[in-house]
């Protein structure tokens, strides 16, 4: 069996303060991918780096504390890259790694911020993101699309989904780029196996929302369509704390 978890951890730092290290080496994901680093790999220590096990890949954003991505592994990938667009590059946001059976895409999907400030880029993204999903499953590799998307898809993956319709996260346009990604051939692996669990993957830091379980679902794991018989099951870690979003993982079958 193969573990793949995600987590976007909203500062490497800040959560290694909340028990991150020992977690990771209970769990023992063979693949950890992490969103939101905010780090450097120059600034990290070498506990960090190399932990008891596994090899670290770190690709953070230009801006010092913000955006980045970076995975944890048991096996290094073949390869690692990036999606080789200067503008999502420069933030960080996409790992690129190449194992025998897969390809991973650790991503972190950008905000699109109040008054849709930021959509145009983040629906680019998407598209990108899509893009080279595509170009893959088209060589004939599996791909396993996983990380932060920052969006809520359906009512059903967020608390107030009405009072949230104009809300960055669950604009139409999100949701619409949501579902063209799916169809363009993908499974969401959570609601494959829970179509209709309730169960989010972050939560405000306001008004005690996590206590309340006032939350979203925007962390996922997606693959394509002839992948999706090699995933046994897809969860949400809900009470790993430590961020203000939780783990969501993927157990795969041996090939």
């Amino acid at each position: 069996m193969t573990t793949v978890l995600s987590w976007n951890v909203n500062g490497i730092r800040a959560v290694v303060k909340n028990g991150f290290l020992d977690w990771l080496l209970e769990a023992q994901p063979d693949i950890l991918c992490l969103q939101e680093t905010r780090a450097m790999e120059a600034d990290l220590e070498e506990s960090l780096l190399r932990p008891n096990g596994y090899v670290s890949l770190w690709n953070p954003a230009e801006k010092k504390g913000y955006s980045g991505t970076a995975v944890y592994a048991k096996q290094a990938p073949k390869s690692a890259g990036t999606l080789g667009v200067p503008a999502f590059d420069s933030e960080g946001r996409v790992q690129v790694l190449e194992y025998p059976e897969f390809i991973i895409l650790n991503g972190y999907w950008p905000n699109s911020q109040p008054e849709r400030a930021r959509l145009d880029y983040k629906l680019q993204f998407c598209d990108t993101i899509t893009a080279l999903a595509n170009n893959q499953v088209k060589k004939g590799k599996n791909v396993i699309l996983c990380g932060d998307f920052n969006i809520a898809h359906t009512e059903i993956d967020l608390k107030n989904p009405k009072q949230n319709e104009n809300n960055a996260g669950y604009y139409i346009e999100e949701r619409e780029a949501m579902t063209k990604f799916l169809g363009n051939g993908y499974v969401d692996t959570f609601r494959h196996f829970h179509p209709k669990k309730i169960q989010y993957s972050w939560w405000s830091y306001r008004m005690r929302a996590r206590e309340k379980n006032i939350g979203w679902r925007i962390d996922y794991f997606c693959v394509n369509q002839a992948f999706i018989k090699r995933v046994k099951r897809a969860w949400i870690a809900d009470q790993v704390m430590g961020s203000d979003h939780c783990p969501v993982g993927i157990e795969l079958h041996s090939s």
